[in-house]
């Protein structure tokens, strides 16, 4: 039995609308946003507002990294964060040097978080492709592995 949707309901079922968001993956990035979330909201201690699943630019559609933390009154995002598993490393880690180095946005620091491994690199604008295995943040002088 073939069903036969209206025109526009179909873009429901087509692949390419399909989201990536296994539980341990949504947890990690649960938890990065609530608790950066608390130190914007609640502690004021950071100055950088975490929004999850956002486009990097409102005026225009752009990437969406899992979290950003904007700067509103510049308008800028100085840092991204990629959460991933083993098979979607190398192609996180590609995207983070490259949002970085194309300094479209403002991003200073690009982190990308392996759920599965417990693993974090970290891509600094002007490293030149150089990752570095930390969770530490220079700009919000925190280490972001400390809230998972």
């Amino acid at each position: 039995m073939t069903m036969i949707l209206p025109e526009d309901l179909q873009y429901l079922f087509k692949e390419e609308q399909a989201v990536y968001g296994p539980w341990d993956h949504q947890r990690a990035i649960s938890k990065l946003n609530g608790n950066l979330a608390y130190l914007y909201y609640q502690e004021k201690e950071i100055t950088l507002e975490p929004l999850p699943e956002a486009m990097l630019d409102e005026a225009e559609a752009s990437p969406v990294p899992d979290l950003i933390l904007v700067d509103s009154e510049q308008s800028t995002v100085p840092i991204i964060i990629e959460v991933c598993h083993d098979k979607g490393l190398k192609r996180d880690i590609e995207k983070v040097i490259r949002l970085v180095d194309q300094d479209y946005y403002g991003i200073r620091e690009g982190f990308i978080y392996n759920y599965k491994k417990g693993n974090w690199y970290r891509y600094k604008f002007g490293e030149g492709g150089l990752i570095t295995e930390s969770s530490f943040s220079e700009i919000l002088n925190l280490d972001l592995g400390s809230f998972l």
